[in-house]
């Protein structure tokens, strides 16, 4: 794990939803695994928010632009329960 001398901010606007998450993953096992020092753990914390945030807007875009391929397929959107254990197909 490589930390950034620029903060991340601008780094972390340019990678895709993968690579964001993928950092995020190895931000927190760093976090989770423990041993740095106060300040190098803050700096990953940091920079754990920001990779999250980043994921939330990339998610958000991608569900505009669902919803608006939809609506121009003129087709209705509806929310369906993800119930795998029954077998039943979504109606």
């Amino acid at each position: 794990m490589t930390t950034r001398d620029d903060g991340g901010a601008g780094t972390i606007a340019g990678l895709t939803f993968d690579a964001a998450v993928a950092e995020l993953d190895a931000v927190v096992k760093a976090l989770e695994s423990g041993g740095q020092p106060l300040e190098e753990a803050l700096v990953l914390y940091e920079r754990g928010v920001a990779l999250h945030e980043h994921c939330a807007r990339l998610l958000a875009d991608a569900e505009l632009r669902v919803r608006r391929l939809v609506e121009r397929a003129g087709g209705a959107m509806e929310t369906v329960a993800a119930d795998t254990d029954s077998g039943e197909e979504p109606v």
